[in-house]
């Protein structure tokens, strides 16, 4: 198997900083670096000393062990896994939204770096580590969960033109509440799985994908049931345990840290908007909203989840019609820690008291934001864990790289350039000069049509913008001719032009890094699932990497 090494834009400047390590006070943000074997000693050696900061190995144990029954298919690598934090063994954990079949293949990317850099830090330190994913079925942005890409069945065919099928499931009406609250009917789930059957093409691995898809919305209620089900057969059998974060039984968990964030709310603010002011000192721009009077939580109203801003010693929702007195809300954290949910910049704080977390798994978008949460662990007197950049993948299926070499392309070609590499290409096939013929004639009408709006606007004014308006008229008559005839010229080239097609499909599609648009169950279909053991496989740096895998 083949692997090649290339570099994606970060896209978030404060993430490039901290993983090349040239900017002293990005780093500083941290308080850490994976790339530092010390680090992790020294870490391993906080979670063993400040056991108290955290909810009990026992109680943490039990939740998983119940939610992992379930949704994880009770998988003997993971039963262990449970057991080895119930015996005090440190975590590394990532996260992502509950999507639609798991998402876009970079929540497997997520998972796949999380598997190896647990098992980097077992063995550097010798001791038992364990992968966490976190499911953010908190979240309540159906429209960024709900659906889910993959090439389409007439992709797969030479004779026609490569595109993406789009299949997604619609909100059921109903409070704007979290994705793991949001129930959905079984017809739901058959029209998603008859929609991707009818997207994808039939392969020898097609019945088995639909079967065991089918299984697991069976067993599910919400997208992050069905999200669980799905991680847990793609990664059961290496240990990975799963985490509902809007679980019932963590929520009961998390009771003690809702009610430090709600009555140190103050300090927190405050922390993060020293933190923010000293990102934007480094020269850097915020990616999370530090918001005045924010209470950085979520409150579930009336089955809605509502942010909580700060008001006059209490607690208000974004429109002002209702409110909450210092006393309601701690009872409320201690009494019913379900009715609250935490947002982008308690998330990690949370993360750490509920989680033995040696290390976290994150994304370049991620970083940026955790960068503003250092000292707002500090005001618990907690410590930021260490940040490992999550690795990221684009799969060469044979085919693809076939017609990469035909045509010439490079990776970047695909990336950055595509429209005009193909158009080029087609130029050089342009016999008969279809552009510069045209560049001619309208060359040649002004010429001609010149004398003749002179001689009109000699004999009346008016006559100047009539003659002017009729010459763009001709122009886009001439233009309309010019496209029609470079399209039927294209098209004497449509095999050809569909292979180059493909590759960007399969590659950069709709414009974007494979890795943020297509669904797991596009390679599924196409390989089963030797594809992730080979990511599996694949090299692993615990400051990150992109690598280009040919299947």
């Amino acid at each position: 198997m083949k692997f090649e090494s290339v570099q994606l834009p970060f896209g978030q400047p404060i993430t490039e900083a901290y993983i090349n390590r040239n900017n002293p006070g990005v780093e500083a943000l941290f308080g850490s670096h994976a790339a530092e074997a010390a680090h992790w000693e020294k870490r391993l050696n906080w979670l063993n000393s400040h056991a108290d900061k955290r909810t009990t190995a026992d109680g943490l144990a039990d939740a998983l062990a119940r939610y992992n029954a379930v949704m994880n298919n009770n998988q003997p690598a993971v039963k262990s896994n449970i057991d080895a934090i119930r015996a005090g063994a440190p975590v590394v954990v990532t996260g992502q939204q509950a999507g639609l079949w798991t998402g876009p293949l970079l929540v497997i990317h997520k998972a796949v770096t999380v598997i190896a850099a647990a098992r980097e830090a077992a063995s550097k330190l010798g001791t038992p580590v364990v992968p966490v994913f976190w499911i953010a079925g908190e979240d309540h942005d159906w429209d960024e969960a709900n659906h889910a890409y993959v090439r389409s069945a007439s992709a797969s065919s030479e004779a026609e033109p490569s595109k993406l099928g789009r299949i997604a499931i619609k909100r059921p009406s109903g409070a704007r509440s979290s994705v793991s609250r949001t129930k959905l009917a079984p017809d739901a789930w058959a029209d998603a799985l008859q929609h991707l059957s009818r997207e994808l093409p039939d392969t020898e691995f097609k019945p088995e994908l639909l079967m065991q898809l089918e299984q697991a919305a069976k067993q599910s209620e919400s997208l992050s049931d069905l999200f669980a089900a799905t991680m847990g057969l793609l990664f059961g059998k290496y240990g990975l345990v799963l985490l509902d974060a809007d679980d019932p039984v963590i929520r009961a968990l998390e009771a003690p840290m809702f009610e430090q964030m709600i009555a140190r709310g103050d300090e927190l603010e405050a922390a993060y908007t020293s933190t923010a002011n000293e990102v934007k000192e480094l020269g850097f721009k915020l990616s999370a909203d530090v918001t005045p009077g924010s209470a950085n939580l979520f409150m579930f109203d009336e089955g809605e989840r509502v942010l909580l801003h700060k008001e006059d010693g209490g607690f208000r929702n974004r429109k002002s019609t209702k409110t909450w007195s210092m006393p309601e809300l701690l009872g409320m954290a201690a009494n019913k820690p379900e009715q609250l949910s935490n947002n982008v910049l308690t998330r990690p704080i949370m993360q750490d008291y509920v989680l033995p977390v040696l290390a976290v798994v994150l994304g370049p978008g991620e970083i940026a934001y955790w960068a503003l949460t250092g000292r707002a662990f500090q005001v618990l007197g907690m410590e930021m864990p260490i940040v490992v950049p999550r690795m990221s993948y684009t799969l060469v299926e044979q085919t693809t790289a076939k017609y990469m070499a035909k045509f010439e392309l490079s990776f970047d070609d695909v990336a950055y350039r595509y429209a005009a590499r193909r158009e080029a290409w087609l130029k050089e096939r342009d016999e008969l000069g279809i552009e510069a013929r045209f560049a001619e004639v309208k060359a040649q009408l002004h010429a001609v049509y010149q004398p003749v709006m002179d001689m009109a606007a000699g004999i009346a004014r008016g006559l100047r913008d009539l003659s002017e308006t009729n010459l763009q008229r001709i122009e886009r008559e001439l233009a309309y001719m010019e496209a029609r005839t470079k399209d039927a010229h294209a098209h004497r080239f449509d095999t050809a032009l569909s292979q180059m097609d493909w590759v960007a499909v399969s590659l950069w599609p709709d414009g974007k890094p494979q890795e943020r648009v297509i669904n797991m169950a596009d390679f599924w279909n196409r390989y089963g699932l030797s594809w992730v053991d080979k990511l599996l496989e694949a090299p692993y740096s615990s400051q990150g990497g992109h690598w280009m895998i040919y299947l």
